[in-house]
């Protein structure tokens, strides 16, 4: 258990003490970086879902890719297993080549947040630690997604559109961050929207409709439930709000109000619609943790005329450790990840 607190308790430390640190000094980044992607890639039987992706691997072994594809529910997850089986590097190899990607995508999207370190510290409890330590394939997807972001912030809409469409390689509930890339601004909106329509279509037809009737009837007809599926929501809920209520702070210093805005307003329509198809809205709204980043590293700037920066980043530092030690100590399936094994240094930690 010591290693998720130090996991959490290292980007705080920085988030707290490490004070006017140039965006351009990218050491301490690399060496974080490192260290994530040794402790997300090499963990060992970590994650209730680990005996899954171990079959998964194992049925791509000692076949062709065309047979490999036929057999995974995702084609960039069948190529990774089947890639890795031709090495022979295992499931170890896999999970490296997915912590690489999510934290290249974690690391770029926290850097450009207004406080880097303080939006990394939330990404800990949650993203990290109960994503991408546990769904292996959402938490790559959600690692292509920030960088999607990214883009799109920057006004590059193909390039959005092109890293939503290799994260639902992935896990194809990715294919429903498509539409948001039209809320990049006012104008030109037809001509991204005319963009959007084949791609959705074409997205569709290729990933989702073969399996659409399964995935109906185990989601949907069989009510498939989410332990603790209200918890997550509320926790993407809860920035949804403070956003709108900071819409005019956010408008004058950020000019990616209408995208946020949109990400907020399915994060609140989650909450409503949770109780109904539980399993659906918990897994789409994985998805939506950004916001949490991006509005709780602003946050301290954004309300900074009610509250002290430092006070806020405090609140948010000690909620998110609550967070950590909750889930930890009571969730019911921690025990899949206590305890923390790792096959580089499972004895050291």
């Amino acid at each position: 258990m010591i290693t998720y607190w130090l996991m959490y308790l290292i980007p705080v430390s920085m988030a707290l003490f490490v004070k006017n640190i140039r965006q351009s000094n990218y050491i301490p980044w690399y060496l974080i970086g490192f260290l994530f992607i040794l402790l997300i890639g090499f963990r060992n039987q970590v994650g209730c879902d680990w005996p899954n992706y171990v079959a998964h691997y194992q049925e791509t072994v000692g076949i062709s890719f065309s047979e490999a594809l036929t057999k995974a529910k995702d084609p960039a997850h069948a190529f990774v297993n089947w890639w890795m089986g031709q090495w022979n590097w295992g499931i170890y190899g896999v999970n490296l080549i997915y912590a690489i990607i999510f934290v290249v995508g974690l690391i770029k999207f926290t850097r450009i947040q207004q406080s880097p370190w303080l939006a990394f510290s939330v990404a800990v409890p949650y993203m990290i630690v109960m994503v991408s330590m546990g769904y292996s394939r959402q938490g790559v997807a959600l690692g292509l997604f920030m960088l999607a972001i990214i883009e799109i912030e920057k006004g590059k809409f193909k390039t959005y559109i092109f890293w939503v469409l290799m994260a639902a390689l992935f896990h194809k509930t990715a294919l429903i961050l498509l539409p948001f890339g039209l809320f990049l601004s006012k104008s030109g909106w037809w001509i991204r929207l005319l963009i959007m329509i084949p791609v959705i279509y074409g997205g569709w037809d290729l990933l989702l409709a073969e399996r659409q009737e399964h995935l109906w009837n185990v989601y949907i007809e069989r009510q498939m439930q989410s332990s603790g599926a209200l918890i997550r929501v509320t926790m993407n809920f809860v920035p949804a709000i403070l956003l709108l209520i900071y819409r005019k702070e956010w408008k004058n210093k950020y000019k990616d109000y209408p995208f946020w805005f949109w990400i907020a307003i399915a994060s609140i329509i989650a909450l409503g619609t949770v109780s109904l198809v539980t399993t659906v809205i918990d897994r789409i709204s994985l998805y939506f943790i950004p916001l949490q980043l991006a509005v709780y590293s602003r946050l301290p700037y954004l309300a900074r005329k009610k509250i002290k920066p430092y006070a806020t980043k405090m609140i948010i530092i000690f909620g998110y450790m609550l967070v950590l030690f909750v889930w930890l100590n009571f969730a019911s399936h921690s025990h899949c990840w206590i305890p923390y094994k790792n096959i580089i240094f499972e004895n050291i930690i």
